[in-house]
């Protein structure tokens, strides 16, 4: 029942964190077009909307820490947030963005064990949370939201592996221009033509990258001075793909100086 949902949250005065009973018009709006809940039966509709909660966060708040103990499911209704860890000396190791439509914090509610990461607000978020139990009868009850996670759970695998195998291969700058052609989108204006938007700062670069933000700063600065990508504002225009995509190709032994 979703009195016993709300029993994992200090909701009482003086609490830091409110959360609000998802049944509400705008908790029930969002949560039925939420996609791994989309074309659910309403059987499993129900149960999510008695069990769940809302909550609202600023931008830059701390949503998780890393070794948390709780182990509710959020769902990112809007905003977006960002998975990060940080190394022994504060280094920041970015894992994921996460946008409206995505959800994170399953790992712990399947395993019960303590969280692995640290979950920030990258601007103001609205999210619901389902408690382990609860999230673990959804998928009982649905075999198709059941598979979309495992189907997520796969991806995180995959990724982890290209990560690793970048870490071990791959040069300090190599990293960055590999970071660079993922976030890449297809321009709306011209065709053919490629940018970012919104461009993330060097230091969110430089976590993803897994190196520091002075070498972002200088890789940028190398693409701007070669004519291979323009920084305007808020927004990186790629101007020679071809050429990016050569720079990440280098054998290690070439760019090995820039580590």
């Amino acid at each position: 029942m979703l009195d016993t949902a709300m029993t994992s949250h200090d909701t009482v005065q003086g609490a830091q964190t409110a959360y609000e009973p998802a049944h509400s018009p705008e908790g029930r709006a969002a949560l039925v077009e939420f996609p791994l809940f989309k074309g659910a039966a309403a059987e499993t509709h129900d149960m999510i909307f008695r069990h769940a909660n809302l909550r609202r966060c600023n931008a830059d708040e701390e949503i998780l820490s890393r070794d948390e103990k709780a182990g509710d499911v959020y769902f990112v209704l809007k905003g977006e947030v960002r998975i990060v860890n940080y190394s022994a000396s504060g280094r920041e190791v970015a894992y994921a963005i996460v946008p409206a439509g995505g959800y994170f914090g399953e790992l712990s509610a399947i395993d019960g064990r303590p969280r692995s990461a640290n979950v920030l607000a990258v601007d103001d978020c609205l999210l619901a949370t389902l408690t382990p139990g609860a999230f673990k009868d959804v998928l009982a009850s649905d075999p198709n939201i059941a598979a979309k996670v495992m189907e997520k759970l796969v991806r995180i695998i995959r990724s982890a592996d290209d990560r690793i195998l970048d870490l071990a291969t791959l040069s300090a700058y190599q990293r960055v221009y590999v970071e660079v052609l993922r976030m890449k989108k297809p321009d709306p204006v011209r065709p053919n033509s490629w940018l970012i938007y919104p461009l993330p700062t060097q230091a969110q670069i430089a976590a993803l990258a897994s190196t520091t933000r002075e070498t972002v700063a200088r890789v940028l600065s190398q693409l701007n001075h070669d004519h291979i990508a323009e920084r305007k504002s808020k927004t990186l225009y790629i101007r020679d793909l071809g050429k990016l995509q050569a720079l990440a190709a280098k054998s290690q032994s070439e760019n090995g100086k820039m580590n």
